[in-house]
């Protein structure tokens, strides 16, 4: 592999291993170098080849074994769908979100224990308590990604964390523009209460409420923003 700098992004990573991978270079089955060879070799931190390997293993293309290291799944190209998130509107992301969460709160209403409960409860509230935009997305993150996986389905769990990170920006996008709305305390308290009940129906409920105001504050806005743009294609050059 060639060096790619230390101010390179996350996806050169990317593309310099799945290079590695539809070479033969990286064979299934086989083990990948440590963070730190190649962090070394490709002139980044390790945070950054992190990042990668983590990447690629929401996508099943390589896995990581506690105490043994990185191994390689699957050669399958998965460039086209990391591109696709990363340029994603906001809105997009909360379109799958919902989908997601629907699902997820139905099946969680269903499976969930006394144990799943209380730590909802306590997620919920460091939620309630965050104050910046960071701790706020970063907490409501948390809260519905452990609703997924009281929903106990192993591949809507995997599919969920890969979506994260663009959900925790979108969240924080959120926070940050005030013409921007987001659901609130009471919807998620709603949520939890349906879990909470053994309530499939009202859990599915709840969750869909709980996105719906993020998706029409952000339609609102994109819509108004093209109409924006497409006026003023239309003004004449010298009255601009």
């Amino acid at each position: 592999m060639r060096s790619v700098g230390r101010r390179s992004s996350v996806d050169e990573v990317i593309s310099q291993f799945n290079e590695q991978l539809t070479s033969g270079e990286w064979k299934p089955g086989e083990r990948i170098p440590t963070e730190q060879e190649l962090g070394a070799e490709l002139g980044v931190s390790r945070a950054v080849v992190r990042e990668a390997v983590r990447a690629l293993a929401h996508l099943g293309v390589l896995e990581s074994r506690q105490g043994a290291g990185t191994f390689v799944v699957s050669a399958a190209d998965p460039t086209p769908m990391l591109r696709q998130l990363r340029l994603a509107e906001v809105r997009d992301v909360f379109e799958v979100q919902l989908a997601y969460d629907v699902q997820a709160a139905r099946l969680a209403a269903m499976r969930r224990d006394d144990a799943d409960v209380r730590r909802l409860r306590e997620l919920l509230e460091h939620r309630d308590r965050a104050e910046t935009p960071d701790e706020f997305g970063a907490a409501d993150a948390d809260f519905h990604c452990a609703v997924v996986e009281v929903a106990q389905n192993p591949l809507l769990l995997e599919m969920y964390r890969y979506l994260l990170g663009r959900l925790q920006e979108g969240l924080q996008t959120l926070r940050l523009h005030a013409d921007l709305a987001e659901a609130g305390p009471h919807p998620h308290h709603a949520l939890l209460d349906a879990i909470e009940a053994g309530d499939p129906v009202a859990a599915a409920e709840a969750a869909q409420a709980v996105i719906q105001p993020s998706l029409t504050s952000l339609g609102g806005v994109l819509d108004g923003s093209r109409a924006t743009n497409q006026q003023s294609k239309h003004v004449p050059e010298g009255d601009r």
